[in-house]
């Protein structure tokens, strides 16, 4: 559960522009927040600047207003980075992840675990499945390669000469070392890609296994 809850927290992330970037940095750094006369002169950046990416990030729900600061002047808003806001920042999980996976492994047998793999991967494909209902095959691939490239992988699609079907290239594995670890861990991507495509999904190669690309083919479920 804890692999899965990952996964979908960082299928949850917006894209941030690098000025959104260095805005969180300074939230990050100034937890009690900070002003946009503040951010400005930290930024180097107009007033009127920091106001449109603060406007942005607050509604992603990334930063919000902490206080409203009364001066001899004008009100003064304060804005503080959110629990979402901290959890942008990327997280080094793998030595955690291996543990788990290897206690997991023990615990079930490698059969056991591949099919734990396989339940794990199912169960996010349904909790994705709203964003799929209703699309034909072609709408269901740019949807499944959105979230792969979301969730790291640098993907294409190619026709397979020799049968005509659609393949899915992955040039790189996301977690690659807990692969090679434990390959298992494939048939999560196949039983997601499955479930997401309504289709079967065959793997030609794998990066774990040393080939140079992992490719996936799609093609009819087997009666």
């Amino acid at each position: 559960m804890i692999l899965l809850n990952l996964i979908i927290k960082s299928l949850m992330l917006q894209n941030i522009s690098p000025r959104q970037h260095q805005i969180l940095e300074q939230l990050l750094e100034n937890r009690t927040g900070l002003s946009i006369d503040a951010l400005a002169k930290e930024l180097d950046i107009s007033r009127a600047a920091v106001q449109q990416h603060l406007v942005g990030l607050e509604g992603d729900g990334y930063i919000k207003k902490n206080a409203l600061n009364k001066t001899a002047g004008r009100p003064v808003v304060i804005y503080g980075i959110t629990d979402k806001g901290i959890n942008y920042f990327p997280k080094q999980y793998a030595w955690f992840s291996d543990l788990i996976l290897s206690e997991l492994r023990q615990e079930m047998g490698a059969e056991g675990f591949k099919d734990y793999m396989q339940r794990l991967g199912i169960r996010l494909a349904n909790s994705l499945r709203s964003q799929f209902e209703g699309k034909n095959l072609n709408d269901r691939m740019e949807e499944l390669l959105l979230i792969m490239a979301n969730l790291g992988f640098q993907v294409t699609t190619e026709i397979e000469s020799e049968s005509s079907k659609s393949v899915i290239r992955a040039n790189n594995c996301i977690y690659h070392d807990l692969a090679q670890k434990h390959i298992e861990i494939c048939a999560f991507d196949l039983a997601l890609m499955s479930c997401l495509l309504d289709k079967e999904v065959k793997q030609l190669s794998c990066m774990a296994k040393g080939d140079c690309a992992c490719r996936f083919r799609i093609q009819e479920k087997q009666t």
